[in-house]
């Protein structure tokens, strides 16, 4: 019997948010105005895709990018937690789904040697133009009105699941463990036997908590369990192997 662990990237896995984290390659660390002030509500892949072209017109390579993308903290307990599912491949199957990109993904998991733990990274693709540029996309359409345009990750979960399913393989115990409001909605899709593992203190496990408290809310059916260190997770996890 297999069991899945979900995991969002920014503030879950690593402790700060990686598209922030870039900013540090800059000579002085600090975004013009101009670029700050093109953010659009939920258009967040666009508006990240032209910082990394004014990281390009600042003739920041793509060395230095990766240079400063590999020193961005793991959060407490995390690579305990991975190193012990990449121990575990046999018995568990673990994703990533992260409004991040590509490139940053796989260059902090390849520097902690954490990359086996993972066996698919669903995230906003990046890649490097001719010119040395970083040109992030959106990771793909949807018509959900609860997510961000560029990724609705209960989409991506539910696609997944049904391609995990026809292969063969069908789950006895998700766990999702997230931080952000765009994790509510992947939450949702889950069953009674699997369990949604808000961080505490962060914007998931408030919104959680109000559909708790909303009498005969029936939008959520997996169990809740808040964490605070990566450790906590392995704590359940290992407890749902055992038992």
């Amino acid at each position: 019997m297999t069991t899945l662990m979900v995991f969002d990237f920014d503030h879950t896995v690593v402790d700060d948010n990686s598209d922030t984290w870039v900013i540090k390659c800059l000579p002085d660390q600090t975004l013009p105005d101009s670029v700050k002030n093109s953010y659009r509500k939920g258009h967040w892949t666009e508006y990240m895709d032209r910082v990394m072209n004014y990281i390009g017109e600042q003739k920041v390579g793509p060395n230095r990018i990766r240079s400063v993308m590999e020193t961005i903290p793991f959060t407490a307990g995390m690579t305990d937690l991975l190193t012990f599912i990449s121990e575990n491949k046999s018995t568990i199957d673990c994703i990533v789904i992260s409004d991040s990109n590509t490139m940053f993904i796989d260059w902090i998991l390849k520097a902690a040697g954490l990359q086996k733990a993972v066996d698919q990274v669903f995230t906003n693709p990046g890649r490097f133009s001719e010119s040395g540029f970083l040109e992030v996309e959106c990771y793909h359409s949807h018509d959900c009105q609860k997510c961000p345009v560029n990724l609705c990750k209960r989409k991506v979960l539910e696609q997944y699941l049904s391609e995990r399913a026809d292969g063969g393989t069908k789950y006895q115990r998700i766990f999702y463990v997230g931080d952000g409001g765009n994790d509510l909605c992947p939450a949702s899709c889950l069953r009674g036997n699997d369990v949604v593992m808000p961080r505490k203190g962060y914007t998931l496990e408030k919104l959680l908590a109000k559909l708790a408290a909303q009498e005969g809310d029936t939008s959520l059916r997996a169990q809740v369990i808040s964490w605070s260190i990566g450790t906590d997770i392995l704590q359940e996890l290992k407890a749902s192997i055992q038992s």
